[in-house]
């Protein structure tokens, strides 16, 4: 059981947990985060998307919040200023480009204010209900300039990821981080960039530690996250190997349910 007295600072991914089914913020889970911005907990979004999908998702919250986006390359204040700012060198793009990756699998380059891709992804744009950040569909072959916040890589076929991502990290290890944020999502960033690290500066930032926060997530990109935080929430419906690994965490209800504003208002809201 938690101190409730003791957590200043909560943080929440967004796909699979303060989202919907529907990639949107419920009411219920808006009003409660008022009350909470209201009774002056620190609110940090961290999530994998690019901040140009991400921040006309959270000003929904209709409070300024923390944002952490592109799993850690990316750090945002509440008045939106850039505080961090990471990318992956074009030439180590450029190598796993090289490699024979099978023609199935979707290609994503996060750039600044595009995203480029080898492929039209029906699904990877519904996520996004309003498109602020456009795909634009290239050949790899004739780009020169590779430099990019994350690359992605999807595909319905998780094993093919995995062999993907070992045949990536045989040469590459000491590059990247890499995480699985479902099943069929894999994403590689800088090795020095993770959301937990990017939380990290704005603790500092903040003079708040992991000590005084509270978590939630649902996918891979969400562990170091999770396991820092005094106290690290898996929604009930991450993926199986999630719980599984972290099993000595807690579960709550799924994103569908509220999960996450349910508990906070249980837990954590004074009434």
């Amino acid at each position: 059981m938690i101190k409730e007295n003791k957590i200043k600072v909560i943080i929440s991914d967004l796909d699979g947990t303060l989202l919907n089914r529907e990639h949107k913020i419920s009411e219920y889970t808006k009003t409660i985060f008022q009350e909470l911005h209201s009774q002056d907990y620190l609110i940090i979004v961290a999530t994998g998307r690019h901040h140009l999908d991400a921040m006309p998702i959270i000003e929904g919250l209709g409070f300024p919040v923390y944002l952490v986006t592109s799993n850690g390359a990316r750090i945002h204040a509440p008045n939106k200023e850039l505080l961090f700012s990471f990318n992956i060198k074009s030439d180590d793009i450029k190598s796993v480009l090289a490699l024979n990756i099978d023609p199935e699998i979707t290609i994503v380059l996060f750039k600044e204010l595009v995203w480029q891709t080898n492929k039209h992804n029906q699904k990877l744009n519904s996520f996004q209900a309003v498109l602020n950040y456009v795909p634009e569909i290239v050949d790899f072959d004739t780009i020169e300039d590779f430099t990019a916040l994350k690359l992605f890589f999807t595909h319905e076929n998780h094993q093919k990821l995995v062999a993907l991502k070992d045949e990536i990290l045989i040469t590459h290890s000491n590059d990247f981080n890499y995480a699985f944020s479902l099943p069929v999502c894999l994403e590689f960033m800088d090795k020095s960039v993770d959301k937990s690290v990017a939380i990290a500066k704005i603790l500092e930032k903040e003079n708040f530690t992991f000590q005084e926060t509270i978590s939630f997530g649902d996918g891979f990109n969400d562990e170091k996250m999770l396991t820092a935080s005094k106290k690290g929430l898996i929604m009930g419906n991450a993926v199986e190997g999630l719980k599984d690994k972290l099993s000595h965490l807690e579960v709550i209800s799924t994103n569908d349910e509220d999960g996450v504003a349910k508990y906070l208002s249980k837990k954590i809201l004074v009434k």
